[in-house]
């Protein structure tokens, strides 16, 4: 019997041998700084200063739509992501039987890994952050450090494969657009 290797199953075989590259580039001299990276609770400040700027650019009332906005996108983000992770039930590198002796994982959530949540939901908060008030403070552009931080933290800690960063990258990306085109429509209404 001859086997036949789909490029589906050679995309899923890079994507391992991938991670286990760029997870073996770790030290435990980083890991506290890796860990402190992907906790998404440490990044409340960056949050806090980035609605002080809404509040800035906008005022109040525009302001308090965009911040429930945010909040809004943040959920249907989290909620997609969820969906997407229970439909595809790809393993996550630290639960898997051959991948967990060959990495570091300095985490060990449970559930799936397709798509990343970190990676999805801060690129989408990034993204309509950075056209929402991107006329305003031209430095903004340094906004997207984070998201890239965060997504290559859970690499780092052995809990996602890079095809689930890249396309929760992409889905970020996307959703974080749409978001600002509804901000536009909102920003409209309101006087």
């Amino acid at each position: 019997m001859i086997l036949q290797i789909t490029f589906w199953d050679e995309l899923i075989q890079q994507d391992r041998n991938l991670l286990v590259q760029l997870n073996a580039l770790g030290t435990e001299s980083w890991d506290s700084f890796w860990l402190a990276i992907t906790n998404q609770f440490n990044w409340i400040p960056l949050f806090l200063i980035l609605f002080a700027l809404i509040f800035k650019a906008f005022g109040w009332k525009k302001g308090i739509a965009l911040v429930l906005l945010s909040a809004i996108l943040v959920a249907f983000s989290d909620q997609t992501v969820n969906l997407i992770k229970n439909s595809v039930m790809r393993l996550r590198p630290n639960n898997d039987l051959e991948l967990k002796l060959v990495i570091r994982a300095l985490k060990h959530p449970r559930g799936f890994s397709f798509v990343s949540g970190h990676a999805t939901t801060s690129f989408a908060v990034s993204f309509f952050m950075f056209f929402l008030l991107k006329k305003h403070y031209k430095q903004l552009i340094f906004i997207f450090i984070w998201p890239i931080l965060f997504a290559y933290s859970r690499i780092y800690c052995g809990v996602h494969f890079p095809i689930d960063i890249f396309m929760g990258m992409l889905l970020g990306t996307l959703i974080g657009v749409v978001f600002f085109k509804l901000s536009q429509l909102l920003l409209v209404k309101i006087n």
